[in-house]
């Protein structure tokens, strides 16, 4: 199906303010549930949602022969991306945390080209040492409390999980139906996610308020499930390599929202750190738009 310019616009703009949006939402969940519960939950509820929609494809389930590929996807796309990713959330602010693991199409230029046979340029070189450098800059300490190296550690881990899913997912892209891994992935991270958190923490410490359930569901239902299936749609039209080209945007997003709805403060350190990351990620994703139209993928 091909999509119009408007359309695509739109989906993207939707897709890009749901990716933004998600880190602050995510870290003002945490204020009242236990990481590894409330991403297991977010991850689970998703998953379930895609399941409606992945049903009426039942046929290019082949659970026999692939079911290894769904098992890995879950673990790296999942289990440690998003294990690591909300430890992490909860010790950063968001947007901060946010500028660190969409470095993401840094890291995946580079395993691209060394394991997907992909090409290596000056543009993606340049856009790999600035957002080093900028990581590098962030996690001086100067004894601010915003800053937390263990965090840092942690969305460094969470960016190469999912770099190393993503390229496991490119590699085993005609071998399974990509709506029905993403679903399965989903839904089996998030049980084991939920198992995990049932073992070390306590649903009691849940909060199960009106703010927490209504954020629990915007985040479950429009940054979760809902971004994948657009994320699919753009794929589906051809326009999957123009969202590398809006990355740069998540984290601009996520630092607007967070300093302005979360209190957050930007120290002067931190926006020498952030520019460098933010122009690295602006580099490399300036060449994969050209270079990668129909093969790059990245989420949020």
């Amino acid at each position: 199906m091909q999509l119009s310019k408007a359309h695509t616009f739109l989906l993207l703009t939707f897709l890009v303010a749901m990716w933004g949006v998600n880190w602050p939402l995510s870290k003002y969940a945490l204020e009242f549930a236990t990481p590894l519960l409330f991403a297991g939950l977010r991850i689970t509820i998703g998953g379930f949602i895609l399941l409606l929609f992945a049903l009426p494809r039942y046929k290019y389930i082949n659970l026999k022969d692939t079911w290894h590929i769904y098992l890995i996807s879950a673990l790296l796309n999942i289990i440690l991306f998003f294990g690591f990713q909300t430890f992490g959330l909860n010790m950063m602010p968001a947007g901060l945390f946010s500028t660190i693991v969409f470095m993401q199409p840094v890291l995946l230029g580079i395993g691209a080209w060394l394991w997907l046979g992909e090409s290596m340029n000056g543009f993606k070189i340049v856009g790999l040492i600035l957002g080093f450098i900028g990581v590098a800059v962030i996690s001086i300490t100067d004894g601010s409390s915003n800053i937390s190296i263990l965090g840092i550690l942690l969305g460094l881990a969470s960016t190469i999980t999912w770099t190393f899913g993503t390229i496991y997912m490119k590699k085993t892209s005609t071998k399974v139906d990509a709506i029905w891994l993403t679903t399965l992935q989903m839904i089996f991270g998030g049980i084991v996610l939920l198992v995990a958190g049932t073992t070390v923490e306590n649903w009691t410490d849940i909060i199960w308020n009106q703010q927490f359930i209504s954020t629990l569901s915007i985040i479950a239902v429009f940054c979760t499930a809902l971004t994948w299936l657009v994320f699919f749609l753009l794929v589906r039209s051809g326009e999957a390599g123009k969202i590398g080209s809006f990355n740069f945007l998540v984290p601009l997003i996520a630092i607007v929202i967070s300093v302005f709805f979360l209190g957050e403060t930007i120290t002067t350190k931190m926006v020498v750190g952030l520019v460098l990351i933010i122009l690295g990620i602006g580099l490399v994703n300036l060449k994969m738009k050209s270079l990668q139209k129909h093969s790059n993928m990245h989420r949020g």
